[in-house]
């Protein structure tokens, strides 16, 4: 019976530790990056339009890493990986964070392009929606290279289609990008979205995605900006207007 008591003591002093560890932290992310040897990771956040660390992560002979963090609601954190002396730009990689079990899978030679994150539907939506994106700015790249050579040829009457066509182009992926959030309003990524991609559009847009938001969502803090933003817009609309 003695030996019963302590061994539940023990458990309960080790549960105890574990919580004490990790303090109120409620995503637990881990990950891997293959061929990474040496460097250090940055989890960083937006706080006041600037990126600031949460976590840091020194890597050294193991590719792999764990990290306990507190969010207050689902939000974009960025794993920034510094490797040392090098000239790589393929070092920052955006992740809509949600609270419970993540995982990040990538390499260190394609940090950005070959990373696999599994855990979170905000995510997944993301993704779905980076992949469109891509192809509005390929679409608008060959239409720089076309303005660059019709600027070169001095052939105004091309530059003039080009010019249609860009803004046809930006028309169509801010109408897009509006109907995302307004289909995931239920989905921390919609206020996101209106906030990141279209804060200039239209205010019937960003007035339609507000209104459609979920209760959970109109709190999270993506919620609370777009109806803070959104009010500060109305307002300078109304004061113009006068």
């Amino acid at each position: 019976m003695k030996r019963t008591i302590l061994a539940l003591i023990a458990v309960a002093m080790l549960v105890s530790c574990n919580k004490e560890d990790h303090g109120d932290a409620n995503l637990h992310l881990t990950g891997n990056i293959k061929g990474l040897k040496k460097g250090t990771l940055y989890i960083q956040k937006v706080v006041d339009t600037s990126l600031v660390a949460i976590d840091t992560i020194v890597i050294n002979g193991k590719s792999t890493f764990e990290s306990y963090l507190k969010i207050d609601s689902p939000e974009m954190l960025y794993l920034f990986l510094d490797r040392g002396q090098t000239n790589s730009v393929d070092k920052s990689l955006p992740f809509f964070a949600e609270p419970g079990e993540m995982r990040i899978e990538t390499s260190n030679e394609e940090f950005f392009h070959r990373a696999k994150i599994t855990g979170s539907e905000n995510q997944k939506l993301y993704e779905e929606f980076e992949k469109i994106k891509a192809k509005f700015t390929s679409d608008n790249l060959d239409l720089v290279a076309k303005n660059l050579e019709a600027t070169k040829n001095s052939n105004v009457k091309q530059l003039d289609s080009i010019a249609a066509k860009s803004e046809q182009l930006i028309k169509r992926r801010y109408l897009y990008t509006a109907n995302f959030a307004l289909n995931h309003a239920k989905n921390e990524i919609g206020p996101y979205l209106a906030l990141s991609e279209i804060a200039d559009i239209n205010i019937k847009y960003l007035d339609t995605i507000q209104k459609s938001m979920s209760p959970k969502v109109a709190k999270s803090l993506y919620g609370k900006m777009l109806t803070k933003y959104l009010a500060e817009r109305k307002s300078a609309e109304t004061a113009e207007v006068k």
